[in-house]
């Protein structure tokens, strides 16, 4: 067979001279041949050697353009195949290479890479690909539909920054329609869209918009489209996307364990069915499900209007200074750094030897008689139940004879025998503000998360829960 030649396969970049690299045009000055489509001749013409061939194999011929590579470079000659952007992706690189295997063939080839579109749509939109990102072709020629719409989902839920090749052609018009649908689903309206037209050469244009207004109509078959992750946004005409998540807002007085906790209220939100309930109900709902990992919060969390707003003005106005709960474990739970910033004292009766021997004496819980006994020291307190149905129906009692009026009521008793009713009971209770966990959840840990979330109802607007961590 003689001398055998070489294919190099080379990217010549989106589209200007100036975008492709010294080793590309090096390669193209020592080819005897350049094989690819006429269009991309004219940004290398200048630089192919007297005598070197270019020829064109037409638009849509890559499988003939790759044979004719391995036949010329079968003669012996060095071949390089061009192709837009980097031939590596979506381009001739892997074309030759299978055609390598099939034709059994041991010619050498080299692959050089160039910019590809999207890093040149990248750089004129600014930043927008500064964390991990992924690109997507919606052409479905060589791929069905099925698994182009898996990966557009996988790339909306996994937060990764998108660009998106091969919007639309004449026949596929409907196709990035559905990518948006399916990427409101997961991420915000406000997520920035940044698309360039004809990247790098003289009819390019470039268009900045969020995913909520963007118009798959404003799209053609020579448009990049970069769609933004959660942390990405639009300053001076440019989308940046930040190379860590929620960087910006990590301060000094921040410790490890409040960071953990705000990144934790994030996600929360991000999987909430309703996170555009008002503040006074989304922050216990937050400290809810972040102590019980239950999402299931959100139906079971009932309270009354504006009751952690309440609550949090009379810690304000100095009302409340006292709170109480059914047992040790609840207390334990209140962080003792809120207390102390805001002045307020806890108090338990569980383990007073004075409310055993009231509940031996008039033959009732152990509960209830803490409740009797708290009634006569702090009738003004917060009461928090987290244990005890038996405590809760106390407290309703002694509210209804008079003998207690405390600032507010949390009703989180846990379990199967009188739960519910207890919480039926003390929704009676109408000038009281009051929050309950409905149903047969609760427990100590929910209510003194819930006690938490009135004690640092300040920090709400920030979305900044741990303060006192």
């Amino acid at each position: 067979m003689g001398n055998m030649g070489k294919i190099i396969v080379a990217g010549i970049g989106p589209g200007s001279k100036e975008d492709i690299t010294p080793a590309v045009l090096e390669a193209v000055r020592e080819a005897d041949v350049i094989v690819g489509y006429k269009y991309y001749f004219q940004f290398i013409e200048s630089y192919v050697k007297p005598g070197g061939e270019c020829i064109d194999t037409g638009m849509k011929r890559e499988r003939e353009r790759a044979e004719q590579a391995f036949e010329l470079a079968e003669q012996g000659k060095t071949v390089v195949v061009i192709s837009s952007g980097d031939a590596g992706i979506y381009g001739m690189g892997p074309l030759i290479y299978e055609m390598a295997k099939s034709r059994d063939s041991h010619i050498e080839i080299i692959s050089l890479p160039g910019i590809s579109a999207f890093q040149k749509a990248a750089s004129l939109l600014g930043a927008p690909i500064g964390h991990d990102m992924c690109i997507i072709s919606l052409s479905d020629l060589m791929t069905p539909w099925e698994v182009i719409e898996r990966r557009i989902k996988a790339a909306a839920v996994g937060d990764f920054v998108t660009a998106v090749y091969n919007p639309k052609s004449h026949g596929r018009y409907w196709q990035l329609y559905r990518l948006i649908e399916l990427f409101l689903q997961e991420r915000s309206a406000e997520t920035p869209v940044g698309y360039v037209r004809q990247a790098g050469r003289e009819e390019q244009e470039i268009k900045i918009t969020t995913l909520g207004a963007f118009d798959p109509e404003d799209v053609d078959m020579f448009t990049i489209i970069i769609i933004g992750n959660s942390q990405s946004y639009i300053a001076d005409g440019k989308v940046i996307t930040p190379r860590g998540y929620y960087r910006e807002e990590k301060d000094a007085d921040i410790k490890p364990g409040q960071q953990i906790m705000m990144n934790s209220f994030r996600t929360i939100l991000s999987e909430m069915q309703h996170p555009d309930v008002p503040k006074w109900r989304l922050w216990p709902l937050l400290h809810a499900i972040h102590t019980t990992v239950d999402f299931g919060m959100e139906e079971c969390l009932w309270m009354d209007d504006h009751a952690t707003e309440i609550l949090y003005g009379k810690v304000v106005d100095g009302s409340l200074q006292h709170i109480v709960t059914d047992v040790t474990m609840a207390a334990s739970g209140i962080r003792k750094g809120a207390l102390e910033r805001l002045g307020i004292q806890t108090h338990c009766y569980i383990n007073d030897p004075r409310s055993k021997q009231m509940a031996d004496e008039k033959g009732i819980t152990r509960s209830q008689a803490c409740m009797q006994l708290a009634a006569e020291e702090y009738p003004e307190a917060l009461y928090v139940v987290g244990n005890a149905p038996t405590a809760l129906f106390e407290i309703c009692d002694l509210v209804r004879k008079g003998k207690m009026s405390p600032a507010g009521i949390i009703a989180a008793p846990v379990g199967f025998v009188h739960v519910c009713e207890s919480k039926h009971a003390v929704k009676t209770l109408k000038q009281i503000s009051k929050i309950i966990v409905e149903g047969r959840k609760g427990g100590s840990n929910l209510a003194a998360t819930l006690c938490n979330a009135i004690l640092t109802y300040d920090d709400a607007e920030q979305l900044k829960p741990g303060r006192d961590l």
